[in-house]
């Protein structure tokens, strides 16, 4: 094999505001997505989350593991800081599956979001001004 060949991908650090809880998280996403869902949009406090998925067994919690906030059910969970209420990733499919929050990301990941999702429920006073593809609800 030859250059990067073979080679692991780079591991980036996150973390929640106030410092209380890092994680990281390989530098390998499969998608990321702008979501607009009213969901998203409360978690967030923000018009929509950026997110970044992964297979879960590459993020992993490496300090405040006992502060987080856990809230949802067994098939799909947000995890939040439980000092400052920072949304840090969401599981889903019973666990399998990471959505990390990408502005809790301290390095630079190599993906960028590729769409905006449910801007069917959008909130009405954001306007998106980007030339990404939009999608009314999840892209299949």
């Amino acid at each position: 094999m030859s250059g990067a060949e073979g080679a692991s991908p780079r591991v980036l650090s996150g973390g929640c505001y106030c410092g209380a809880v890092r994680y990281e998280v390989s530098d390998a996403f499969s998608y990321a997505f702008n979501c607009h869902c009213s969901g998203c949009r409360r978690a967030t406090g923000s018009a929509f989350k950026p997110f970044a998925g992964i297979g879960s067994e590459h993020l992993r919690l490496v300090a405040g593991g006992d502060r987080t906030l856990v809230y949802g059910g067994e098939a799909a969970h947000d995890v939040h800081c439980g000092t400052c209420g920072s949304l840090l990733y969401s599981m889903l499919d019973h666990g399998r599956k990471a959505h990390v929050a990408m502005g809790t990301l301290a390095d630079a990941p190599s993906i960028r979001p590729s769409a905006h999702i449910f801007v069917a429920s959008k909130a009405p006073w954001h306007e998106i001004t980007d030339d990404l593809p939009q999608y009314a609800g999840h892209i299949t």
